[in-house]
């Protein structure tokens, strides 16, 4: 089945599209050694895992979920932080936006846009002066503009997109001018502007969490600041709430991550938002971690911040850093690395991973060539150390409609029939791919490495004649199908992988070569499989 006809069929059965699929990957290891999955599970990202599970201990101590608003104009900043606005507004980003210029077109626009070559008519400078009212008036979205103008010039979109950076650059030379509305800081700016609208409506007590992004304007990032982050944070609005609450409400939620102790500091920030002396952070130990660690801070709203927007009811809040904790949970020493290990952390790949990343460069594709791959490394096996000159009948007989005889020889005098490196296997050790030879790894002795990688490295169950029975068997089906009346494979000595027929993907070769890690697969094979037509 081709890739047209997956995907249709993924329309209506996406199980068997799947499986569809993988008959289109060729397996690396043939005999199923690694063997592919129908389809591959994905992995998720740990701060996404570690808001899933928030997500659920908020939810379990029976909170409600919302969306706070993300953008906060300024005066709600000065309502709720009043004397702090100032210092907090500095780590805000101010929302901008491009300005719509009042564009006319005159004499010399016109002769702009003849010497680009486009004929046009008054009706047309008529349309697209329209179109640039419209856009100045906000009735054209900016999206929209290069589609418009071409179809006012009547011409082409990419024609179109040439008179605007031609003709127009006044337009490209548009710089953003800020208003005063800012990204949300802090998760309790939202937390106001939703308790304005609830209280009035709500049964108490009211209990509401959110999880999601805050936006803080740092000098820079680091190993543990990021411009944005994840606040998880709850309330409770009621007639009356208390510290002892927010101490019950901590060690509920942080129990679920294994936290089994606690301690509550009062802060020292003190912010204005709160009541004084209501401010506390909380500190949890973990046995795994063997430590304290501050986790989350609460507190309970000032009545004077509430009453800028007609809360008249008490409001306990709590919140924790979500990058925090799961930096913590997973002991990940930088933020950023935890948030972006694709760009921070340290490229790592284990031996197993490696491993699945060795693959046979060419292997029979017919049944008959599967079975002649078989039949040549059955005799290898079993002859591979009988003297020389000597000479072996591997197939006699049918194959591909041709009649054909494969012979396994070594014509030179006083040697095997294989040389003494063709049984070595090929191991993965500390990121190292290394071939140990057959008397190493039967007898576990020999040089100090090459024991280590037996016993703690990654066996691949591939031997050099392995890989090469598939090359040749490949080849003689080649030959076959293209006429050839009689051709030798020869292996000498082998120095990289692809003289054993083995190949390795790129992302496991870039690693290795950046860590300076080595391939070591040297030895002498000396095996000849000659095929003749009858």
């Amino acid at each position: 089945m081709d890739k047209k006809k997956i995907i249709k069929l993924a329309k209506k059965d996406f199980e068997k599209a799947w499986e569809e699929t993988g008959k289109l990957v060729k397996n690396p290891h043939p005999d199923n050694r690694y063997p592919r999955l129908k389809y591959e599970v994905g992995k998720s990202h740990i701060l996404y895992d570690t808001i899933a599970n928030l997500r659920e201990a908020y939810l379990r101590l029976g909170f409600n979920e919302l969306v706070n608003p993300l953008f906060i104009p300024k005066s709600d900043v000065y309502k709720q932080f009043g004397p702090e606005a100032p210092a907090v507004l500095d780590r805000c980003f101010y929302l901008a936006g491009l300005p719509r210029p009042d564009i006319g077109i005159g004499v010399d626009k016109i002769e702009a846009i003849k010497k680009l070559g486009f004929d046009f008519s008054s009706d047309n400078i008529d349309s697209l002066q329209n179109v640039f009212r419209d856009y100045k008036k906000g009735n054209l979205d900016g999206d929209d503009l290069v589609l418009e103008v071409a179809e006012a010039m009547g011409i082409e979109n990419s024609e179109g997109l040439a008179i605007l950076e031609e003709v127009f650059p006044e337009i490209r030379a548009l710089d953003p001018i800020a208003i005063n509305t800012t990204l949300r800081s802090h998760m309790t700016s939202g937390w106001f502007l939703t308790l304005e609208k609830m209280v009035n409506y709500s049964k108490m007590p009211i209990k509401l969490f959110s999880v999601d992004r805050c936006f803080r304007r740092e000098q820079k990032e680091d190993s543990s600041h990021l411009m944005t982050y994840h606040s998880a944070s709850c309330v409770i609005a009621n007639d009356e709430v208390s510290v002892d609450m927010g101490k019950a409400i901590s060690e509920a939620l942080l129990e679920y991550f294994g936290f089994s102790r606690f301690k509550f500091v009062p802060d020292e920030k003190k912010s204005k938002y709160y009541i004084p002396e209501t401010q506390t952070e909380v500190y949890g130990y973990h046995p795994k971690l063997g430590e304290w660690v501050e986790i989350a801070t609460f507190g309970i709203y000032s009545p004077i911040a509430l009453s800028q927007y007609g809360i008249d009811v008490e409001v306990m809040n709590l919140g924790l850093g979500v990058e925090r904790i799961a930096m913590v949970l997973n002991q990940i020493g930088d933020v950023r690395e935890l948030v972006y290990p694709q760009l921070y952390k340290k490229w790592s790949l284990s031996d197993r991973k490696i491993a699945t990343m060795l693959n046979y460069s060419y292997y029979p594709v017919t049944d008959e060539g599967i079975a002649l791959m078989n039949k040549i490394l059955e005799l290898w096996k079993k002859e591979k150390n009988t003297s020389s000159p000597c000479e072996f009948v591997i197939w006699d007989g049918k194959m591909l409609n041709s009649d054909i005889e494969v012979i396994a020889i070594e014509e030179e005098e006083n040697t095997r029939l294989l040389g003494p490196a063709a049984t070595n296997k090929i191991y993965v050790s500390d990121g190292n791919i290394l071939g140990i030879p057959e008397e190493v790894y039967n007898s576990g002795k020999g040089d100090e490495t090459l024991i280590e990688a037996i016993k703690n490295g990654i066996d691949t169950e591939i031997t050099y004649i392995d890989a090469l029975a598939a090359k040749v068997a490949y080849k003689i089906e080649e030959g076959i199908l293209s006429g050839e009346e009689e051709i030798a494979i020869r292996s000498t000595i082998a120095r990289a992988l692809s003289d054993v027929n083995i190949k390795l993907d790129d992302v496991a070769m870039n690693y290795i070569n950046n860590e300076a890690k080595l391939i070591d697969i040297r030895g002498p094979i000396f095996s000849t499989i000659k095929m003749k037509k009858k």
